[in-house]
């Protein structure tokens, strides 16, 4: 177990690792990543095409999303509004629209990779049993670049543990994102350390999708991209709906969009004041998540 879990975690560590200076390199690290993402997807289309009975897993996919989603959420809304409650935040958020074509064209363009390779796998009816072993070594090169952002993500130690909102924000998410992971496992008949790791993706969607399907699966791999898209789908709704009120709930529901995707909501309609919260927060939420992912799918390696 602790070898295979050495495996996967050895590329993200030495990504970690290496510093970059120069812009433009950073700039083809993000370009690169974004690409293998794509690649990726369009991968898990094809591993979904070759299921027997994909009529029926569809429908198992969309069941298990639904259903974490519900518990995931739900746990999330019921503690986050007590950190509002206990620690107040100022807001000045501006009431400008931003646009959904922009909010959304990112979405889109994964969920229409996935299409792609789903449509492709149905029309050729090729052997696609070479699929999973290619995923495996370009989700290890996706995990070093992954590592690199991170380092260089302009975030140092100490501001993390200074911002103490976006420290509890993070810690709370994780606290209630799994016990509901493990209502959703119950509920599902699915062992626990899957439920677990189905409630570490907090809002990553793509990178959620790739390494659950990798692990367990195009069912798991579906379940886990459509269950974090609709969270992020569901903060760009209620951010500026909450944000006023209870703006550490409204970042928080946000997950690991809140450093990246859903920031521009949150400045817009919460104001500069919660910006630093938004972008520690989603900062932790996203080093966390192929650490947690990874840790709780080894458990059940063999």
């Amino acid at each position: 177990m602790f070898s295979g879990m050495l495996l996967i975690f050895s590329p993200l560590i030495i990504g970690y690792l290496i510093p970059i200076k120069q812009v433009r390199y950073l700039n083809a690290v993000n370009t690169l990543t974004m690409r293998l993402v794509m690649v990726i997807l369009v991968l898990m289309g094809l591993s979904l095409a070759g299921l027997d009975n994909l009529g029926q897993h569809i429908s198992t996919i969309l069941y298990f999303a639904v259903t974490f989603f519900i518990c995931i959420g739900a746990a999330n809304l019921l503690a986050l509004p007590v950190l509002d409650k206990l620690f107040p935040t100022e807001t000045h958020g501006h009431q400008h629209k931003l646009t959904l074509s922009t909010m959304m064209s990112e979405s889109g363009k994964l969920i229409a990779a996935v299409a792609v390779g789903l449509v492709v796998g149905l029309l050729l009816n090729h052997d696609l049993s070479w699929v999973d072993t290619a995923s495996e070594g370009i989700l290890l090169l996706l995990l070093l670049l992954i590592g690199i952002q991170l380092r260089n993500s302009g975030m140092t130690l100490k501001q993390i543990i200074l911002n103490k909102s976006g420290l509890m924000i993070a810690a709370l998410v994780v606290a209630t994102s799994l016990p509901g992971g493990l209502l959703a496992a119950w509920w599902l008949d699915i062992p626990y350390h899957h439920g677990l790791a189905m409630a570490s993706g907090f809002g990553w969607y793509s990178l959620a999708g790739i390494l659950m399907g990798d692990g367990l699966g195009p069912v798991y791999g579906g379940a886990s991209f459509i269950l974090e898209l609709a969270r992020e789908l569901m903060a760009i709704m209620i951010i500026p709906i909450l944000i006023r009120r209870y703006p550490l709930t409204a970042i928080g529901y946000g997950g690991a969009t809140a450093m990246d995707f859903t920031l521009p909501i949150i400045q817009s309609t919460g104001g500069i004041r919660c910006v630093p919260i938004a972008i520690v927060s989603g900062f932790i939420l996203s080093l966390l998540v192929p650490v947690l992912m990874l840790f709780f799918l080894s458990l059940g390696a063999n």
